[in-house]
């Protein structure tokens, strides 16, 4: 495969007294020879599939793990400008309140500015400060992860494995901060978006500007929503999502990375599998010229 490899296991939870083979045999069953690349690999999954062989989550996964071997951290990293941080002059009682109001598990403690991270702080350890008050704030930090914005998803999964950390922080080519990735943005780049019990608000965040003048846009975007954001008439009567009007111009399900140009927009696939897109990468397109005059 190319870029880089996935090393899957698959857990055979069979009944010792049923036959029902497990997906890694029927997957095998189907392998007659090596595929010569990911994509002839990825056309016998779908045929598998079209057979009842597995279902659409178990596809969605596969290919989600193929995927993210091609993925770069940029690509799902919380820019910059949406990081939470915690600033290592801040009160207890203060980062406290943080804490409680972002329901983050863990925050980049940093000093003059967003440049100067000297640990990460987990949430769980400030419950000593609920009785100690004047506890020091940097003997309670952990050492933070620097990653390159270039580096691959599946390699950082690996990372995050060995090192037992969830969060890294990415730098760009000039060793500033860029932003963070957590082991969940990761992950959800295999499964699919995972929700807990803090994700209340589900219109959050559902455009979010990037460098280079775009935006990153959840397929789940109300098209008025979008109109009302960027002041256009995208149509609407038909397609209640972004999502939805974006995979109807394909005239199908469109794939991570193809692109296309809609009244005046040019929508990126940035997140996407077998069963629906995710997330968006849009910028507007400069107006034709004006002939004559």
């Amino acid at each position: 495969m190319p870029r880089g490899r996935i090393h899957a296991t698959f857990e055979l939870n069979m009944d010792p007294a049923s036959s029902r083979p497990s997906i890694l045999d029927r997957l095998s069953a189907l392998l007659t020879r090596e595929p010569d690349d990911r994509a002839e690999f990825v056309e016998i999954l779908h045929a598998a599939h079209e057979r009842k062989l597995f279902d659409t989550d178990a596809l969605g996964i596969i290919e989600g793990a193929l995927q993210v071997a091609d993925i770069p951290v940029r690509e799902v990293m919380v820019p910059r400008a949406q990081m939470d941080v915690i600033h290592i002059e801040q009160p207890i009682d203060e980062i406290i309140e943080v804490a409680i109001r972002t329901a983050h598990s863990r925050f980049p403690v940093v000093g003059e500015d967003k440049d100067d991270v000297l640990g990460v702080l987990l949430a769980k350890d400030l419950l000593p400060a609920l009785r100690h008050p004047d506890i020091s704030l940097q003997g309670l930090l952990r050492p933070a992860i620097f990653i390159p914005e270039t580096k691959r998803l599946n390699l950082l999964l690996r990372e995050f494995r060995v090192s037992r950390n969830h969060m890294a922080i990415v730098v760009d080519e000039y060793g500033g901060v860029a932003g963070l990735v957590t082991i969940e943005d990761v992950l959800e780049q295999i499964v699919g978006d995972i929700e807990d019990e803090y994700d209340f608000d589900e219109d959050a965040d559902n455009i979010v500007p990037t460098p280079g003048g775009r935006w990153r846009i959840k397929a789940l975007t109300k098209v008025a929503d979008f109109n009302e954001s960027f002041s256009c008439q995208l149509e609407h009567d038909e397609f209640d999502t972004i999502g939805g009007l974006v995979t109807h111009h394909f005239g199908r399900m469109p794939a991570r990375d193809e692109s296309i140009e809609i009244d005046g927009f040019r929508f990126k696939v940035s997140r996407a599998d077998s069963r629906r897109v995710y997330t968006l990468l849009v910028e507007r397109l400069p107006a034709p010229d004006t002939v004559g005059g």
